[in-house]
């Protein structure tokens, strides 16, 4: 992989990790996960003008994504409420190969190769050790827990829809604005349900929050698309991985969160067998 695409593969790894810990470290993590998504969306919407459309076959496909999202981000801010995001992160990112590897294997008949066997058991023993030390230490909250367990299925079903859905669109950003365009007017639509009015009254920082997570989102989505075409996409893929230990990192350094043996071991082996199970 030549320097520039590692550089550029990295830098998404980072923008990934840094809106995170944006919806982290806010007070109304629903409301900070909501301005991220409309922040992308007004991007997409500026931008999508000069795109061509997805061909039509993708459209359901890009509507189940929308869809998908939603649910995702969700999980997203429910997941933050309880556990701190050098936890809650590589449980998420980090759990996701490993779940949809295990469900081609048992439901597409896919089974994974030795070394992809070795990825899901770092990647297992990582959660265990992470989950381990939270619950001794009672630092994360069981919904939470949940939550980004949860989520870290929600991650690998629209993989899969936008590996499908990306493929049949004929225009790879295209598809992406669309994703995030339709991603924000649903769950706009569902912000506006569930807290009605209250949205009329941004709280101090939302057009930062919009502003910078939607753009690192936008962006760090982007320049992975960038780069797996100028790479090949499974070494794109295990190094984009390393936004988990990003992620353990901007916990320490901006949101005193602390960073203890353990904690640094699950993370490391998260993030290794996230990279094993990419390369097999």
């Amino acid at each position: 992989m030549a320097l520039d695409v590692m550089a550029v593969v990295l830098l998404s790894a980072l923008l990934h990790a840094g809106w995170n810990a944006l919806v982290r470290a806010s007070r109304d993590k629903f409301l900070a996960s909501l301005h991220v998504v409309c922040g992308a969306g007004a991007i997409a919407a500026l931008l999508l003008p000069g795109l061509p459309l997805p061909a039509p076959a993708s459209w359901p496909w890009l509507l189940a994504s929308a869809l998908i999202h939603v649910v995702y981000f969700t999980l997203v801010a429910r997941a933050y409420h309880g556990a701190e995001l050098g936890f809650a992160y590589p449980l998420m990112r980090g759990t996701a190969p490993a779940l949809t590897a295990l469900g081609a294997a048992l439901l597409l008949g896919e089974p994974p190769t030795p070394g992809g066997w070795l990825g899901i058991a770092l990647i297992c023993g990582g959660v265990l050790t992470l989950a381990a030390g939270a619950w001794r230490n009672g630092a994360s909250h069981p919904v939470a827990v949940g939550a980004a367990l949860a989520n870290a299925g929600v991650i690998a079903l629209y993989t899969l829809v936008d590996g499908r859905g990306v493929r049949l669109s004929g225009h790879a950003l295209s598809y992406t604005g669309w994703v995030f365009l339709l991603t924000a007017v649903l769950m706009l639509a569902f912000a506006g349900v569930q807290r009605g009015r209250s949205l009329l009254r941004p709280p101090a920082g939302a057009a930062r929050t919009a502003l910078l997570g939607g753009a690192g989102t936008l962006v760090a989505y982007s320049l992975v698309l960038w780069a797996m075409a100028q790479a090949p996409i499974a070494l794109v893929a295990a190094l984009r991985e390393t936004s988990i230990v990003f992620a353990a990192l901007i916990g320490v350094l901006f949101l005193r969160e602390r960073l203890g043996r353990r904690r640094l071991l699950a993370a490391l082996l998260v993030c290794g067998g996230a990279v094993v199970l990419k390369l097999a």
